[in-house]
């Protein structure tokens, strides 16, 4: 059956508000071209939008041709502000930008594992108050969040999870009190970082990958034919507690000590470093995992102090054998993965894989070909740790985009 005329509008207003989202502002005759919609259309289309507030002029086209000039319209950027947080076990990162996504203002707050979960909750609190005042925002339109753990896929709530600060739950419940007109959603840290790598990074050519995610801890995200797959419980990808062997025992339904983690988490990469004598280059902020695999890079790239077979000892040779052993950790969580789900690409995301770049990924990759007949690209995600942030400002700008953008009728 056609579409009725205010479904006709509905999609014609949609169609034109993503093109002015993805080509930056546009005439009607430009709008034209592009939807192939006729002239009257496009003039009531225009003259919708431009009443609801959600486009306006912006300027004007053919300034240097003569006669009437072309009207510009562009999305009002500051119809809405979003908010995005990195929840870390440490710490609170929090952007603020306008309803295209452009960063307002930014800031962070260390946050100790002293702290009683009162007061830490209200410390990051504040810190979201104060970044939106910075940003000129009265009030914020969504809230997306990116945290550790498990997400109930019925009710969008972050479960109970060992090891967790007791403040990451609560921490949800006090912004959407403080924040009532603000929608607050919560993902999984390493969903929202596979989110922004396709989007924005190294998988952005691919509809079906998965993000190995190499941080203080591990997980997996998987995206399949480009939907981001949770699993019944929401612990699709929590491949930290996997039975992997050269542990010290299993992983339990409330530790994963024993499993993937126990190989891979930030602990045991500084763990195995110090144990090839590989040093530490502090670079600002930088974890200290990811700081000592960048240096073992750095070394093994400088070619004649890098490996040499006749200088066993060498700075060189310690950092390349440190690399291989990690590249045979990661390629057995990497392989399990592969072989149930056959991504065809594994990005390792995260800070440690950003710092390890093509050469770990190089390495990873040459062990998979070997453990596996499914061939399998390994890339290094190149967004790192702030890929948790980027993606939690992508959700929140999609969610607000959705409401703002839809028909007055729905």
């Amino acid at each position: 059956m056609p579409a009725s005329p205010s479904t006709a509008r509905a999609i014609n207003d949609r169609l034109a508000l993503r093109l002015l989202q993805q080509e930056g502002s546009l005439t009607a005759g430009q709008l034209k071209q592009l939807t192939g919609l006729s002239r009257p259309t496009i003039a009531d289309l225009v003259e919708r939008l431009t009443a609801s507030g959600l486009i306006a002029v912006v300027g004007e086209a053919g300034e240097q041709r003569r006669g009437p000039n072309a009207k510009l319209y562009g999305i009002v950027a500051d119809r809405a502000h979003l908010a995005a947080l990195d929840v870390r076990t440490e710490g609170v990162s929090v952007v603020v930008s306008d309803l295209l996504g452009k960063v307002l203002a930014e800031a962070s707050v260390p946050i100790g594992g002293d702290t009683g979960t009162g007061p830490a909750v209200e410390q990051a609190v504040a810190l979201v108050e104060r970044t939106a005042k910075e940003a000129g925002a009265d009030r914020l339109h969504t809230v997306g969040i990116g945290a550790p753990g498990l997400i109930d896929p019925a009710t969008g709530e972050l479960r109970d999870s060992s090891g967790l600060p007791a403040w990451h739950r609560r921490l949800v419940a006090a912004l959407q009190e403080r924040l009532p007109e603000a929608r607050v959603i919560v993902e999984n840290e390493t969903n929202l970082a596979a989110l922004a790598e396709q989007r924005d990074g190294a998988a952005r050519d691919r509809e079906t990958f998965v993000l190995l995610w190499l941080g203080h801890g591990t997980g997996a995200a998987v995206v399949l034919d480009g939907a981001l797959r949770r699993g019944a419980s929401g612990g699709t990808g929590e491949i930290g507690f996997l039975p992997v062997p050269g542990t010290e025992g299993l992983p339990s339904a409330t530790d994963c000590e024993g499993g993937f983690h126990s190989l891979a988490g930030s602990a045991a990469i500084a763990g195995l470093a110090l144990e090839y004598g590989v040093p530490l280059a502090a670079r600002g902020p930088e974890p200290m995992a990811a700081g000592l695999v960048r240096a073992a890079v750095e070394t093994v790239e400088a070619g004649p102090g890098g490996a040499r077979p006749d200088r066993p000892g060498a700075p060189g040779d310690r950092a390349d054998r440190f690399l291989d052993v990690l590249a045979d950790r990661l390629a057995i969580g990497a392989a399990s993965v592969v072989a149930v789900l056959d991504p065809g690409c594994v990005v390792l995301g995260g800070e440690i894989g950003q710092a390890g770049g093509a050469v770990l990924a190089g390495r990873v990759g040459e062990r998979l070909r070997r453990m596996s007949p499914l061939v399998t690209e390994v890339r290094a995600g190149v967004l790192g740790g702030g890929a948790v942030l980027r993606g939690a400002l992508l959700t929140a700008r999609d969610h607000a985009q959705d409401e703002l953008f839809a028909p007055p009728e729905r």
